[in-house]
């Protein structure tokens, strides 16, 4: 299960832009949908403050 570190997260967004199942919104920081998330690890290689871990 892919987790946010909320105090590391800025919202930019980058995660979002490459999540292949739409499953994680943008606000002040990243949320994601645990039920359509599938663990590709995409949103975690793609994060610039390694705000995402599994």
């Amino acid at each position: 299960m892919v987790t946010v570190k909320a105090d590391d997260c800025t919202g930019c967004g980058a995660c979002a832009d490459v999540c292949p199942q739409d499953a994680i919104k943008i606000g002040d920081v990243a949320v994601i949908d645990q039920d359509a998330c599938v663990d590709c690890g995409a949103c975690i290689d793609e994060c610039p403050t390694d705000a995402l871990v599994e």
